[in-house]
């Protein structure tokens, strides 16, 4: 018998092992460099919840939401963020993206300039050089703002300038204004102080949707669950960063070198800002409203034209979001 008993364990021993089922391999594509924006999708990685899930997340810096945009919509990437504005002028050209959460519910876009530079608002942009990168969302955009601010589409000549070197372009004057998130706004008034202009596009009238998190759209209809866990995960990820932001940036700054942590932990603050509004602290954070929808639908219609003209509501998705997480508006500073 104890024999019998020492043969089964070693034919058990010699079996080969039923292998667990593999991580699905999933790349996210940002809009740009990793920043205080993205930490949450670090945290989550670094606390193994995508992994829980059976998804193998890379992280891929980006190059302008024109770039992701077209990446997730050709099926070079499942997942990325981009301006949402630029990802419906990127659909009504054949890419095949679907929104499924705001990160920024109020446009982060703003333009900034210095004063002594004889600039004192967008009247004033006429004759003058914008520094951004070809792929900035500011840049393909530049015609809504353009119209709405009164003055001519090709009275300014852009300069291509990488996304760290705006400060710097704008400090040589090789460039009289540059395009940048408000999430960096305080690093330029450090910089610059009293003599720093801006304006947001709110301030003009113009407030679509900003950075989201779209997917492909065959890859949504392919793995549903899949997609539906992912999105969940983010929005907890946000939702965690947004009561206690540290072991966040720590993530972030793990991964991501060169970055300073108390300029992470100022856009932080100015990112909580443009994550509220009155659907994200009421319905889930991360939503998108239809009629907001229909209205940066129009303004891309408008002012920039549409190659081929699409149902808007198929453009993006709030079915996967967990409607128990909302946006901590007590959070956010005023």
């Amino acid at each position: 018998m104890k024999a019998l008993r020492i043969a089964g364990l070693a034919a058990a021993l010699a079996a080969p092992a039923i292998p667990c089922a593999a991580a699905e391999q999933v790349n996210l594509i940002l809009n740009w460099t990793p920043t205080a924006d993205h930490s949450p999708f670090y945290y989550a990685k670094s606390q193994g919840w995508y992994e829980k899930a059976g998804i193998e997340l890379t992280i891929e810096v980006g190059k302008g939401s024109g770039v992701s945009s077209l990446r997730v919509g050709s099926g070079g990437s499942p997942f990325g963020i981009a301006d949402l504005a630029t990802a419906l002028v990127a659909k009504s050209k054949g890419a095949d993206v679907v929104a499924l959460m705001s990160i920024y519910a109020n446009t982060g876009q703003t333009f900034y300039w210095l004063k002594s530079y004889g600039v004192n608002g967008p009247k004033d942009f006429p004759n003058h050089k914008i520094g951004n990168p070809p792929g900035d969302a500011s840049r393909v955009m530049w015609p809504a703002f353009a119209k709405a601010a009164g003055i001519a589409p090709d009275s300014v000549s852009f300069v291509n300038v990488g996304p760290t070197a705006k400060i710097a372009a704008l400090k040589s004057h090789t460039v009289d204004i540059i395009s940048d998130f408000y999430n960096e706004h305080d690093l330029k008034v450090i910089e610059f102080g009293a003599d720093l202009g801006y304006v947001n596009w709110k301030d003009i009238g113009l407030n679509p949707y900003g950075n989201s998190l779209i997917v492909n759209g065959a890859y949504l209809q392919k793995n549903p669950k899949l997609v539906e866990d992912f999105v969940k995960i983010s929005q907890k990820a946000y939702a965690a960063c947004v009561t206690d932001v540290a072991p966040c940036l720590k993530a972030l700054l793990d991964q991501a070198s060169g970055l300073d942590k108390e300029n992470q932990q100022r856009q932080w603050e100015r990112i909580k800002f443009l994550m509220t509004d009155e659907f994200t602290t009421t319905k889930a954070l991360g939503w998108i409203d239809a009629e907001r929808m229909k209205k940066d639908y129009e303004l891309v219609q408008t002012y920039l034209g549409m190659e081929k003209p699409f149902d808007v509501n198929t453009a993006f998705s709030v079915k996967m979001l967990d409607t128990s997480i909302k946006m901590d508006a007590s959070k956010v500073k005023k």
